[in-house]
């Protein structure tokens, strides 16, 4: 079964230009131009990923990038016209999964796309994690604290993922970078950064007093949570 990309992108040209191209990879692609259609989409598509511009007419692309996050943590991949670094902090921070400036080439975003598909819909990892009041549920992608899913994006499920099956092994930003891959390792390591620390927050977890994260000063993040792991 095809998957469905919503694109939210008020330039005519680029929305046909990815309808075309994106369709030659196999992709059901369903355009919008302003950000209130793209989210009445978006609700009625359930798509399996979003492509997002940030300078939107109206409302922008942070905006409407925080009220997906709301109620669901689909893939977002956000567009930024000028490239820059704090556009793209931005979006990380509000939970984007990755971001691309423009102009870029068509197959580079085929290649994000297809990334973090797989990421998204094909386990790397299999079985359950119980860490104290933290539990990781690998195969379903989820983890939950004291019960409650705490929506993690992606990204942030695979981050914490690599460090809870390797608990104790510390992880260099460059390892993590690379076990994430959508992340465009060229800009800045500060990505990984704020992976963390959305991650942490969502945990609850004290970077003073960690229970499930430490940070390795100068090097990286360990997973520090105690605990029993199934499968």
């Amino acid at each position: 079964m095809a998957n469905t990309i919503l694109v939210i992108e008020d330039d005519a040209d680029l929305q046909q230009l990815l309808k075309e191209y994106l369709a030659g990879f196999g992709y059901t692609v369903h355009p919008e131009g302003t950000p209130e259609a793209g989210l009445d989409a978006f609700k009625s598509l359930s798509p399996d990923l979003v492509i997002l511009d940030v300078m939107l007419p109206g409302i922008n692309g942070f905006e409407v990038c925080r009220r997906i996050r709301q109620d669901s943590q689909i893939p977002i991949i956000m567009l930024t016209a000028r490239g820059d670094v704090m556009d793209r902090v931005a979006g990380l921070e509000i939970g984007a999964d990755d971001y691309l400036p423009k102009p870029f080439e068509p197959r580079e975003l085929v290649a994000r796309i297809q990334s973090i598909l797989r990421r998204s819909q094909h386990n790397t990892t299999s079985g359950k994690g119980e860490f104290g009041s933290l539990r990781i549920d690998f195969d379903g992608r989820a983890a939950l604290l004291n019960g409650e899913d705490i929506g993690l994006t992606t990204n942030e499920f695979n981050a914490l993922a690599v460090l809870a099956r390797n608990p104790g092994k510390t992880f260099s930003r460059d390892d993590l970078m690379q076990e994430l891959r959508g992340l465009d390792s060229e800009s800045f390591n500060r990505s990984i950064d704020i992976t963390m620390s959305r991650i942490r927050q969502k945990l609850g977890d004290d970077p003073k007093h960690p229970r499930y994260i430490k940070t390795i000063w100068g090097t990286g993040y360990a997973f520090i949570g105690q605990g029993s792991e199934d499968g």
